[in-house]
């Protein structure tokens, strides 16, 4: 692949969860303009995601982008979305599994339900989705896995150790695929954002008036698009792998 081109990731499929939110909208509008097409997955905010995938259509042409709703907390799903972006847009080349859900608790308030459900949207599901996509990618001799993951999974965070440790868990899933097809072509990243506005989780105005929710040491929110031009990066280069990426303005010296 020659990165240094344009549309590095012309006729590459994107599979991408999390795709009605606001850092899943942006990664996906990156990677379009890249050359790729786009199957953008959401459990709900159906329509967030239509928007998406009817822009991308309307800039790089009808058919390049697609929505498909699926609860990821059910066993058979993720394995399901690989076979049916395939069908929809081509074999997945390149799998951005970017939901997650997380729900702010103390340790004690945490029962074995929400702890279950953490953990089969965000961590059981990435690997099956992977799982699936990897035989093919090791196959055609390229493909790339990003696992999104966050901060709480390096520092504990602040919505509660069910998130922290099901965050953690993707770092060591990174570690432990990535050797293992790295000669094949296929690489296997994660990348580790913290207080992006724009988001679900802290609106774009979030830090307005010098009122940050922690003391970020760039002094302001990061940006949905800002995470997108590292997810764009790390996919589009064949050298990176088995590495975890923090992205948080400073907060976490690593």
């Amino acid at each position: 692949m020659n990165d240094i081109s344009p549309t590095p990731l012309a006729d590459r499929t994107a599979l991408i969860t999390g795709g009605s939110g606001g850092i899943g909208t942006a990664v996906a509008l990156r990677l379009a303009d890249a050359g790729a097409r786009i199957a953008l997955v959401h459990s709900s905010h159906g329509e967030d995601a239509e928007n998406t995938a009817t822009r991308i259509n309307t800039l790089h042409g009808s058919g390049r982008a697609v929505t498909l709703q699926a609860d990821l907390s059910e066993a058979t799903a993720a394995a399901e979305l690989v076979d049916r972006t395939s069908r929809a847009l081509g074999a997945v080349d390149l799998l951005i599994a970017g939901a997650g859900i997380g729900e702010q608790l103390a340790w004690a308030d945490i029962d074995v339900d929400t702890w279950d459900t953490t953990m089969a949207v965000n961590v059981r599901a990435p690997f099956l989705m992977a799982q699936a996509a990897l035989p093919g990618m090791i196959e055609r001799g390229w493909g790339r896995v990003l696992f999104v993951s966050s901060i709480a999974a390096l520092n504990g965070g602040i919505i509660g150790p069910h998130y922290a440790a099901s965050k953690a868990a993707l770092h060591g899933l990174t570690h432990s695929l990535a050797v293992g097809v790295a000669a094949a072509g296929v690489t296997v990243n994660a990348l580790a954002p913290a207080l992006i506005g724009g988001t679900r989780i802290l609106p774009a105005d979030a830090g307005e008036g010098g009122k940050l929710p922690a003391p970020i040491p760039v002094g302001r929110l990061g940006t949905p698009d800002e995470v997108a031009a590292m997810a764009a990066s790390m996919v589009t280069n064949g050298y990176l792998t088995n590495k975890v990426i923090t992205l948080d303005g400073g907060l976490y010296p690593r």
